[in-house]
């Protein structure tokens, strides 16, 4: 198992997508589950719980996982389509928070994203979001600062991906990956 984690906007779900795709493209059975199916404005990390019980443990018994995405549709959070994921080889979690603490003992590999500052993740955010998510996604990055502090994400990771300078595709150019 491994995880992508970062602040939002900064380039975790499209790297997530390469890796799924690279190992598919080897023959590995992989699974991604994306931190964003679960999340809310009001409840960014709190959702924890339902991966773990519906994911995590049936996948750690040889069982499939199943959960209920959030569904945007509306603008309102709502229980949406049921998903499955079938039992991986690798299973990539991606998101804030998929690196958490509790997770590390269970991961393989914890790849941090710093993806540029605050206002260029915020623009990019925004981008992807909508101009009507920006004030939430203000108070989303104020939580995040605090979540991550709190939780050691960064300093946990195995490797640290950082952008060098702003640019629209944020894996068109990757620089200083380091092991930390």
């Amino acid at each position: 198992m491994l995880a992508v984690d970062g602040p939002s906007g900064s380039g975790k779900s499209t790297l997530a997508g390469k890796i799924v795709a690279g190992l598919a493209g080897r023959g590995v059975r992989v699974a991604l589950v994306s931190t964003d199916e679960f999340a809310t404005w009001d409840e960014p990390v709190s959702w924890w719980p339902r991966l773990e019980t519906g994911v995590l443990e049936p996948l750690r018994a040889g069982r499939p996982g199943r959960y209920r995405r959030v569904d945007w549709s509306s603008g309102v959070p709502s229980p949406g389509e049921a998903v499955e994921i079938p039992v991986p080889e690798v299973l990539v979690l991606e998101g804030v928070s998929s690196g958490r603490a509790r997770m590390r003992p269970s991961l393989s590999l914890l790849t941090w994203l710093d993806g540029g500052n605050e206002v260029e993740r915020l623009d990019r955010a925004t981008g992807r979001d909508g101009e009507e998510s920006r004030a939430d996604l203000r108070r989303w990055q104020l939580f995040e600062r605090g979540w991550f502090t709190v939780d050691g994400t960064r300093a946990a990771a195995d490797f640290v991906v950082s952008l060098s300078t702003s640019v629209s595709d944020p894996m068109s150019l990757v620089v200083d990956t380091h092991l930390s």
